[in-house]
């Protein structure tokens, strides 16, 4: 308790509270957001962690910091604390910071994915075959759904989900990939899909209308996944579905920097603590081991809480 006491009594570690508070976030994103020196920084994120009130993810070359020490005593006071933040002198300035953080990234993997929409079956294919685990999601998804696909892509799953669901809405934030979807659509002749343009974290859908929310092999490519799993328990009906498919975490940096992922993959116990936060009660989790050479796939199935 003491330690933690100490960690939080100095209002530059409060701010990074903040700021680790909207998810993770490198010391390199850290330095843009509060504009100070790398080794201030890196000295105040270590008192952070040494007191377990946020924990360092290493991803290939880089370290992802995330406020989710295992400190119990924080737990207990973590919600007074972030409510009262506001009144800590740069706590708006960092919040500004964020939001361009998390635009910067959203922007880097649009534009990657316009750009190689006509290529990206060929490449999906070839890295993340999606017929060898798409049995798993579909025997996970009850028949006769509303189903959103988030991350629709080019529409790898829509012709699935589609036969086995009532309607399905398929979204993306790339355009270039949304008409390769509409191409499928037509040529498969799919008659319950249509398509949306948007953000995971901003979906054009209305509150509660979805029975099932699916992201497959989208999540690792979200600027902030705990934003997403919010917005999907915003759109889902309560009690509503949500399956991920995506991969568990890895050293592959050659597969990042091919795919432009941001997440080298995740930790089951992540994710858990994750869609706890959110709202979900976690059903299922399977891992799949689809090529040694490759990095593992997991399906979980979660459902959202509340009435």
């Amino acid at each position: 308790m003491l330690a933690v006491i100490k960690a939080l009594a100095d209002p530059t570690r409060l701010r990074l509270v903040g700021i680790l508070e909207n998810g993770e976030f490198t010391v390199q994103e850290l330095v843009s957001i509060l504009q100070m020196g790398q080794s201030r920084i890196s000295r105040h994120l270590k008192i952070l962690v040494e007191a377990k009130i946020c924990s360092v993810q290493r991803q290939g070359v880089w370290s992802y910091f995330q406020l989710n020490g295992d400190d119990s005593f924080f737990q207990t006071i973590r919600n007074d604390i972030l409510l009262r933040l506001n009144q800590i002198e740069g706590y708006a300035h960092d919040q500004v910071g964020v939001a361009r953080v998390l635009d910067e990234r959203r922007i880097k993997s649009r534009q990657f994915f316009d750009q190689h929409a006509r290529q990206w079956d060929r490449m999906a294919s070839e890295l993340v075959p999606v017929e060898k685990y798409a049995s798993v999601i579909l025997a996970a998804l009850d028949s006769g759904h509303v189903v959103v696909d988030v991350g629709v892509g080019t529409g790898r799953l829509l012709r699935s989900l589609s036969h086995a669901s009532n309607h399905v809405i398929g979204i993306d934030h790339s355009a270039p990939m949304l008409d390769e979807a509409r191409n499928r659509i037509k040529t498969e002749g799919l008659t319950n899909v249509e398509l949306r343009l948007g953000e995971m974290t901003h979906l054009p859908v209305a509150d509660g209308v979805a029975n099932c929310a699916v992201m497959n092999m989208v999540l690792h490519h979200s600027a902030n996944p705990q934003a997403a799993f919010r917005e999907m328990n915003r759109v889902l009906e309560p009690g509503g579905q949500l399956i991920i498919a995506d991969l568990v975490s890895h050293e592959f940096d050659w597969f990042r920097d091919r795919m432009a992922d941001q997440w080298m993959g995740f930790e089951q116990s992540d994710l858990n603590q994750w869609l706890d936060s959110a709202g979900y009660h976690v059903n299922q989790y399977h891992q799949l081991e689809l090529d040694e050479k490759l990095p593992s796939v997991f399906v979980l199935t979660a459902e959202k809480i509340g009435s």
